[in-house]
């Protein structure tokens, strides 16, 4: 008996030893193929499959409740921590498992701190000089909102921040940008946000102000700039000082986001969200107090210009004219705007124009990188989702987008020497991110439900195309080499 207790115990030391090797192999390995990601440019896609919710068995839905009982059944799983399983199975046909492989699989009990864990990492390069994009993609009720921001508070679709664990990736990762901001020389970084949904095709500025000072949607274009590069023009830019300051930005944008119920998700959202941070960088030749000089004269600027500039709302031909552009209208302004707005002449003589400040200025170097944050709408199945009307219209502009993303992605994996960027403002609005110049990390989210399945594997057919693009290593933005003092 204690020979056999010696070589079991013998056998768990061995066990033990293999498991810690094989820890520190998959360790190497996985480092390795972010080494190889970075110098191919290629998209990282995590996946992440939500739990069964009440509403997967909830009565209302378009099939009948007998075949209920047989669609509310589990069928995608995390095989492991790279692989996702999926039981495809038809009447009459034998059942057949399929294997997609992603750099991280989340399986329905990992929390929000775990998700996070793993995009923290880009937002150091945030710093180093890249731009960032994390996008999340997958169909209506999949659990996106919820990963990029946390629960919704019913009463205004906001994001609720009372339970610290629950939140999202774009409250944590404004929380960890700024704490890296602070190890930095203080007055040498400013962050500026801005909100903007794609809404059936158009974008519209979700911080725009009225004369009153009330923040409504107000439309804006996407246009292509000399360098190549996509740009909003007029877009909102709030500067902040902190990650307060920024989540109270975004939850009022949020407030006019659209969004309308559906027999797959109450609080479907029907607009793509891009929220933006904007780190801009100052770089002397001499040293960094005038970097902080230059950030004060900023921050006197953007306060005269915020209580001077206003915007008219563009309502152009019939984009205004479906049910939720009136919803829209009706939260717009309730009292009269200025008669003569104030053009970009006046804005541009509040700059600094002494001798001592242009001075100041011309030793400066601005560099600018961004995170973009996006909350793509859902994919949908019509037949799922029982939308009629203007919630109908809305869904055939999301596919529509979704599948112009899908194209985009093609055409750049195949190295075509047109990319499609234009057939859609949320892929003209997406440009820079998406051919290459930013770190993009698009975060799967799918339902296990049996009902979902086919809407499940288009998700997963997306993440494992976005994989295989090779955009080229992402450019780092050149900051200023400093001077020596003499």
């Amino acid at each position: 008996m204690q020979m056999f207790q010696i070589k079991a115990f013998d056998l768990e030391q061995s066990l033990q030893e293999v498991t810690e090797r094989y820890e520190k192999e998959k360790q190497k390995r996985r480092a390795l193929h972010n080494s190889l990601v970075e110098l191919r440019g290629n998209i990282r896609v995590h996946c992440r499959i939500r739990p069964l919710l009440p509403f997967d068995t909830a009565a209302g839905h378009s099939v009948s409740q007998d075949r209920q009982r047989n669609f509310s059944e589990k069928v995608a799983y995390a095989a492991d921590e790279e692989t996702v399983l999926v039981k495809c199975c038809r009447p009459g046909h034998a059942s057949i498992n399929k294997t997609f492989q992603f750099e991280r699989v989340y399986s329905a009990s990992e929390s929000q701190d775990t998700v996070f864990a793993d995009v923290a990492p880009l937002l150091t390069s945030l710093l180093d000089g890249y731009n960032v994009c994390i996008m999340a993609y997958g169909q209506t009720g999949s659990g996106k909102t919820y990963t990029m921001l946390g629960p919704q508070l019913e009463e205004n679709f906001a994001f609720s921040i009372e339970d610290e664990s629950e939140l999202g990736i774009i409250p944590r990762a404004t929380h960890e940008v700024f704490r890296l901001i602070s190890e930095k020389p203080p007055g040498s970084y400013w962050v500026e946000v801005s909100v903007v949904e794609v809404y059936n095709n158009e974008i519209f500025d979700l911080l725009a102000k009225d004369s009153c000072g009330k923040v409504f949607g107000v439309k804006r274009d996407v246009v292509t700039t000399r360098e190549g590069k996509s740009d909003v023009p007029l877009l909102t830019h709030e500067t902040v000082e902190n990650a307060s300051e920024f989540l109270h930005l975004v939850n009022k944008g949020l407030q006019l986001r659209v969004t309308h119920p559906t027999l797959v998700h109450a609080h479907s959202s029907r607009s793509h969200l891009v929220v933006t941070l904007t780190i801009t960088t100052i770089v002397s030749g001499d040293n960094f107090e005038s970097g902080s000089q230059m950030l004060l004269l900023r921050k006197r600027k953007d306060t005269k210009q915020s209580s001077a500039a206003m915007e008219l709302p563009r309502v152009v031909g019939t984009s205004w004219e479906d049910e939720q552009t009136s919803q829209r209208l009706n939260k717009e302004v309730s009292c009269t705007f200025p008669q003569k707005m104030r053009g970009n002449k006046s804005a541009s003589s509040s700059r600094a124009s002494s001798p001592a400040q242009l001075e100041a200025t011309e030793k400066l170097k601005q560099v600018k990188t961004r995170l973009q944050l996006v909350d793509l709408a859902g994919s949908e199945c019509v037949g799922m989702s029982g939308v009629t009307g203007a919630a109908l219209r809305e869904t055939s502009f999301i596919n529509r987008s979704l599948s112009a993303l899908a194209d985009v992605l093609g055409a750049i994996a195949e190295q075509r020497s047109h990319v499609p960027y234009r057939n859609s403002k949320l892929t003209h609005l997406l440009q820079d991110s998406v051919g290459g110049d930013a770190k993009l990390l698009v975060m799967l989210c799918i339902s296990p439900d049996k009902k979902y399945l086919t809407e499940s594997m288009q998700s997963l057919g997306f993440g494992t195309r976005a994989r295989q693009v090779q955009r080229g290593q992402v450019k780092k933005k050149n900051f200023p080499v400093q001077s020596k003092a003499k």
